[in-house]
C-alpha cells in the first residue's frame, strides 16, 4: 500500500478519536450538571402494617430527580409514628404511609378518621371457614325473629344488614396475607362508620350475624328483600291471629214478635181496620 496513504488514514484516525474524546467529556459534564438528586428518609428493612418506626428502621437516602410529593426528610420526622400502608426496604418513607403524630401502632392507627373499628365475634361458619382476612370486603347477614326476644308465628327471616365492609383485623392479626390461606380467629374486626357501629352492636345482640366474602372489585349495592322461612317451601308468611276475649255475662234470649190480627170492620159507608194479638201478649 502506498505509504503516503498509509500516513494520511492514521492522521484521520487520530483526529476523530480525539474529536470523539472532547464531545464525550463536553456532553458527560452538561448531563452530570443537569441530573439532580434529593436526598429523603428511606426504609432500611421492611415494615409492616401497625409497626412503630424507631430511628434504626430508617436511612437517609438520595433520589434521582425532585423529591416526591409528601417524602418525609428528617429521620426525627417520622420516628415514634404507626406503619398504616407496608413499607419496602429501600423505599422512600411518605407521610401518608404513616399514622398521625402522637396516635401510636398498632390496630388504632389504621382506622381512618371518621371511621370505627366495629369487633364480631365468629366461628368456623360466621367467618366463611377461616378466609375472612384483612383488608377483604365482606357483607353482614342477620337472620333471627320478626320481634327479637319473642317466639311470633311469623318464624325466622334472613336480611342483609350491611354490604361492602372491610375487615380490619382478624384476630390478633391486622397484617394482609397474599396467599389467602384460612386462619381460624374468635374476632373480626370491622371497618364501619358510627352509624352502622350501632346497628352491628344491636344485631350482634339480639340477632345471629353471619359474615359472607366479596369480591374485592364488586362495589355495588344490591337491595335484597330478605328471606322468611315459609318462603323456602313456596309458602306465604301466616298472617298473626289476634285471640279475643269471651264475655262471661250471657244474655237473655229474646222473645219472638206477636202474632197479630187484623179485621176489617164496615158500618154503613165507613170503614175501618181493627188489629188484635193474641189473649194474654201485650202490644
Amino acid at each position: 500500500m502506498n505509504r503516503r496513504l498509509m500516513t494520511i488514514l492514521l492522521c484521520a484516525f487520530f483526529v476523530a478519536a480525539g474529536a470523539s474524546y472532547i464531545v464525550y467529556r463536553l456532553v458527560g459534564k452538561e448531563v452530570k450538571s443537569r441530573r439532580r438528586t434529593a436526598k429523603v428518609v428511606l426504609a432500611a428493612s421492611n415494615l409492616q402494617i401497625g409497626t412503630l418506626i424507631k430511628a434504626t428502621d430508617l436511612k437517609m437516602g438520595e433520589v434521582v430527580g425532585e423529591a416526591p410529593p409528601g417524602v418525609v426528610l428528617k429521620i426525627e420526622t417520622a420516628v415514634g409514628r404507626g406503619v398504616v400502608s407496608d413499607l419496602y426496604a429501600g423505599e422512600p418513607v411518605v407521610e401518608k404511609r404513616l399514622a398521625p403524630a402522637g396516635s401510636g401502632g398498632g390496630l388504632a392507627a389504621t382506622i381512618p378518621a371518621g371511621m370505627r373499628a366495629c369487633a364480631v365475634k365468629v366461628n368456623e361458619v360466621v367467618g366463611v371457614a377461616g378466609f375472612v382476612l384483612p383488608g377483604m370486603s365482606v357483607d353482614v347477614i342477620i337472620s333471627g325473629n320478626n320481634t327479637p326476644g319473642q317466639v311470633g308465628t311469623e318464624g325466622m327471616k334472613v336480611k342483609t344488614l350491611l354490604q361492602n365492609i372491610e375487615v380490619l383485623s382478624a384476630g390478633t392479626n391486622f397484617q394482609k396475607d397474599n396467599e389467602g390461606k384460612p386462619v381460624q380467629v374468635p374476632v373480626v374486626n370491622l371497618l364501619v362508620t358510627p352509624e352502622q357501629a350501632e346497628l352491628l352492636s344491636l344485631a350482634s345482640n339480639e340477632t345471629k350475624i353471619q359474615l359472607v366474602l366479596r369480591n374485592p372489585l364488586d362495589r355495588e349495592f344490591t337491595k335484597t328483600p330478605g328471606t322468611e322461612i315459609a318462603g323456602l317451601f313456596g309458602g306465604h308468611p301466616s298472617k298473626r291471629v289476634i285471640a279475643r276475649p269471651i264475655s262471661n255475662i250471657v244474655s237473655k234470649p229474646v222473645p219472638p214478635p206477636p202474632v197479630l190480627y187484623t179485621v176489617q170492620v164496615i158500618n154503613g159507608g165507613k170503614s175501618s181496620v181493627q188489629t188484635f194479638s193474641e189473649p194474654g201478649v201485650r202490644q
